[in-house]
């Protein structure tokens, strides 16, 4: 009987032993697998992509990360460049007005959370993205328009300020002289910013802002301050955001989709290309108008693709703030 209770404990001990051995080498086994993954999926942030040629945009929104500040300080401050480039004639202050001669300002900022704020058909304020984060940030809601977004601007300490530079007045009449209306690709389509960040801790956040489209009926906005549309951003995936005629891209849902297409496993390039896919689909006709996507995800990978040549996006990576031309659908 001691013989064989010996045996037992001896057995009971040993098994012990080797369950916590192999819990100990378990535990190990997944720790180094973590590193692994973290190792191969590790970005070297931080990240700003932005639409179009703005490099003093994502020069400030790096300048931030750089800094230490999150994505969404970023975000706005780079924003804000452009918001306040008179020449530029497509985001804030000598935007190009709407046909009865008002410049009229869309814009949504999105954060890590997944908050939202934005502001449409604003007047007399510089910088709507500044305001679409006070009203992410410090109201109950998610979205204020015109004169509501302005006095809440005001409100909160932003100026009014006439948005109407002598150049851009001097185009709107010099447009009704005719009053055709009809969109130029890549010109009077070049009328938004879109920009995505990733910061230090690995978060992505991201804004949009506008004058929207030069001689619009007056009332019209855009997709740019609609989530899912103009921008949308989730912080387990990633970023996108989107340029060209809003009504198009609003149909679509481009940027929730292309958001949702990363998280099935697409790429950003390859989510992209599908958005746009789904626009010529869908528009017969498309030769007549252009969209064009930029994408992140959360491994630092980007993507940008449009229906026409021309749309171009800025990237600051590495130290390297650089312009590029985005590949395109229409080749004929």
């Amino acid at each position: 009987m001691k013989r064989r209770k010996f045996i037992q404990n001896a057995s009971l001990t040993g098994i012990g032993v080797a369950v916590g051995t192999s819990i100990v080498a378990g535990n190990s086994k997944v720790e180094k697998e973590k590193e692994l993954v973290s190792s191969i999926f590790k970005v070297n942030t931080p990240i700003v992509l932005a639409t179009w040629n703005v490099p003093e945009s994502t020069q400030k929104a790096w300048e931030i990360l750089e800094n230490g500040k999150s994505a969404i300080d970023a975000i706005e401050q780079g924003c804000m460049v452009e918001e306040a480039n008179e020449k530029g004639q497509s985001v804030g202050k000598g935007g190009l007005p709407d046909r009865d001669g008002n410049v009229t300002l869309d814009a949504c900022i999105m954060n890590e959370e997944g908050n939202y704020g934005a502001v449409v058909y604003m007047q007399n304020i510089v910088h709507p993205i500044s305001v679409a984060r006070k009203v992410m940030e410090d109201t109950p809601h998610v979205i204020l328009a015109g004169k509501g977004a302005e006095q809440f601007a005001v409100s909160v300490g932003f100026d009014r300020e006439n948005l109407l530079t002598e150049a851009s007045k001097k185009a709107w009449e010099e447009w009704k002289i005719k009053s055709d209306y009809k969109p130029i690709i890549n010109i009077e389509n070049h009328d938004t910013i879109g920009m995505l960040a990733i910061d230090k801790n690995g978060d992505i956040s991201g804004g949009c802002t506008t004058s929207g489209l030069a001689y619009k009926m007056a009332g019209r906005v855009g997709d740019s301050p609609i989530i899912g549309s103009g921008l949308f951003i989730d912080n387990e995936i990633g970023g996108a955001t989107a340029t060209g005629l809003g009504e198009e891209v609003l149909k679509t849902v481009g940027s929730f989709l292309i958001v949702e297409l990363m998280r099935q496993g697409k790429s950003p390039q390859e989510a992209c290309e599908e958005a746009i896919q789904r626009i010529v689909d869908k528009n017969s006709d498309f030769k007549n108008f252009q969209v064009g996507y930029i994408a992140l995800n959360k491994k630092g990978e980007i993507g940008a693709y449009s229906i026409h040549e021309h749309f171009s996006y800025t990237l600051y990576k590495e130290n390297e703030n650089k312009n590029y031309k985005s590949e395109f659908y229409n080749k004929s």
